[in-house]
């Protein structure tokens, strides 16, 4: 179409097209700016101004993640360390709460509100392998997190927010391309296992590139004031100076500072622990029952045969110490079950030469074994499930026990599920997901007393008793925690006429274990085990003794030593003021003191 044609064209449109022109608005609007107003419904107006106020953010220091967290409630301890690390520490903290207190909970709010505020894309978040699925669980779930578990090279660049273990991302082919990313953020897990700068997890975290960075542990400082150096170097390099100057400045002994005023405010500066003794957070009582058990007279031959066999070979040795701890252990294992000694008589039969007289008295003992055909614990425990009728962990030393159970419950009709180290995460997360929603049973070896967390389950049956009692409480802990809402009921099995009789002796009446508060009692333990750990002294103690009244009698010494070191440290926290030590006021490793509601039952 030619320019003019088109020119006509739109003419004879426009001769058919009527416009109007709507000025009412205008006139409206003319009207009430001469009256001043009304501008809007005056109850609409309110509600706006509601709306406005609401969303308001009034200054920097208020958490804007709180309002989009549906599904969790933090406790006040947990928010206002959030707080504090946003506002005072700069996104850069160690997170040292006592266990149970919810490091992890404190971690996803400072997560979760960095990335609200734009300041974080990138991160990576590295914990004990056992633990990478609970990470993401809780970060998808409680925090709306995209977190995603680290399997594939891939994943590390394709990924912002990856979840991975330390042993994963230090290996080569990781290594290079995640020290060649540059993060928004690092959070790593039991950070206390960073101490030592001369290791390569420490020299590997030193040289990631990272922005902000959070470390996590419930024991800052285990042995010496230097660790506690090496974690705020890694974190804030100069914070506490060049190491002669800290070394000068700071520290008397390995544990004992100087200038504690300076150093507090210095450790303030980085460090944040919540204490369960505070106040702030209450918890549900711990109700231990502890139950003697009488040995069948086959059980009590085998033990006794086995006890022979370990103080001969103890004293042919000529009190050899590296012998000393394994030799007991066989005392040990027969407490537990026959399985647990049988493989480990088996093995050392398989080690002895045919010719050697101890071959036989080995195969002795296993004959022994060999008319034992009943497990009093086991007995028990399935008594004790029955009686429950609620899910119940239960925790065993050793994987033969362990296996025993698994089949002694099934042969009972009780949905049972193991729980050990060996298993990969894959697994180990299918076995949580199955006792928490179907199985009555969870039997644990060690690896369950660490990083998993059993809230939904109040019952807990110790099978046999580790000799570290920081053992016990880990193992206590995973159910006595941040979400328990039940009172925590815990069954310690002992045999009578046994070591292990010493053992629940020891830890129930000398010590008085399942009174203290885990976060004190491993420093008493490491003052108490200056010289010799106390496994090495029960074991010497045992095999030393010529009878249980001998034996009962070195307890009663030990438990009073062991009181004599609690009231030293109670004393030092006494005479610090609550804020002169430093140690014992910022880290508050030592103070010591009883559950208000706590029980014990015979």
């Amino acid at each position: 179409m030619q320019p003019t044609e088109r020119k006509e064209h739109v003419r004879q449109l426009n001769e058919h097209v009527e416009l109007h022109y709507d000025r009412e608005w205008f006139e409206q609007l003319h009207e009430r700016a001469l009256h001043n107003g009304p501008w809007d419904d005056p109850v609409m107006f309110r509600l706006a101004l509601e709306a406005e106020q609401a969303g308001l953010i009034r200054s920097f220091d208020e958490l804007q993640c709180l309002t989009h967290l549906p599904s969790l409630v933090p406790m006040e301890h947990q928010i206002e360390t959030a707080k504090k690390v946003l506002t005072e520490m700069r996104g850069r903290a160690i997170l040292a709460d006592e266990v149970g207190l919810g490091k992890t909970i404190e971690a996803g709010l400072i997560l979760k509100e960095y990335m609200i505020r734009g300041l974080v894309q990138k991160v990576l978040i590295l914990v004990p392998a056992s633990l990478v699925l609970q990470w993401v669980r809780e970060l998808n779930q409680k925090f709306g997190i995209p977190a995603v578990a680290q399997k594939k090279e891939y994943m590390w660049v394709q990924n912002d927010i990856v979840v991975a273990s330390m042993d994963t991302a230090k290996r080569d082919p990781h290594r290079d391309i995640v020290l060649g990313i540059e993060y928004d953020m690092l959070i790593v897990d039991e950070a206390h296992k960073l101490k030592n700068k001369k290791t390569t997890n420490y020299r590997f975290i030193n040289e990631l590139r990272k922005k902000y960075c959070l470390l996590l542990t419930a024991t800052p400082v285990q042995n010496d004031l230097k660790e506690l150096y090496n974690l705020i170097t890694l974190l804030k390099p100069g914070q506490l100076g060049g190491q002669g100057s800290f070394q000068s400045n700071y520290v008397v002994g390995k544990r004992i500072p100087k200038n504690e005023d300076q150093l507090q405010q210095e450790l303030s500066k980085v460090m944040i622990r919540n204490r369960r003794s505070d106040g702030n957070v209450s918890f549900t009582k711990r109700i231990v029952r502890n139950i003697p058990l009488q040995l069948s007279d086959e059980e009590q031959a085998l033990y006794d045969g086995v006890t022979d066999f370990v103080k001969t070979r103890y004293q042919e040795s000529g009190g050899d110490i590296g012998s000393m701890l394994s030799l007991v252990t066989l005392q040990r294992e027969v407490c537990s079950s026959r399985d647990a000694v049988f493989i480990t008589l088996v093995n050392m039969f398989k080690k002895t030469d045919e010719n050697s007289p101890l071959r036989q008295r080995i195969w002795e003992l296993v004959e022994k074994i060999r008319g034992v055909k009943a497990n009093t614990k086991a007995e028990k425990v399935l008594e004790l499930i029955e009686s429950i009728n609620d899910k119940t962990i239960i925790f065993t030393e050793y994987r033969a026990s362990q296996e025993y159970l698994l089949q002694y419950l099934k042969e009972h009709k009780i949905p049972a599920v193991p729980y050990r180290g060996g298993m990969n995460r894959g697994k180990k997360d299918w076995m949580m997901d199955l006792f928490r929603g179907r199985a009555q049973v969870l039997i644990a070896t060690e690896a369950g007393g660490e990083g998993i967390n059993l809230q939904f389950c109040h019952h807990m049956i110790n099978f046999d008793l580790p000799w570290n009692p920081m053992r016990v409480e880990q193992r206590i802990g995973r159910v006595h925690r941040l979400g328990q809402k039940e009172d925590v009921k815990i069954y310690n099995l002992s045999t009578l006429g046994t070591i292990e009789e010493h053992i629940l002796s020891l830890l129930h009446e000398k010590i008085n274990m399942f009174e203290l508060v885990i976060g004190q009692l491993d420093t008493i333990l490491e003052r108490f085990e200056q010289k010799t750990s106390l496994e090495s002294h029960l074991a010497k103690m045992i095999l030393t003794s010529n009878s249980k009244d001998e034996i009962r009698r070195q307890l009663d010494d030990l438990g009073r030593s062991f009181t004599v070191v609690k009231s030293q440290v109670e004393q030092e926290l006494n005479e610090s003021a609550g804020l002169s030590n430093p140690v014992n006021s910022s880290l508050h490793t030592v103070r010591v003191q009883q559950y208000g509601s706590g029980e014990v039952q015979p």
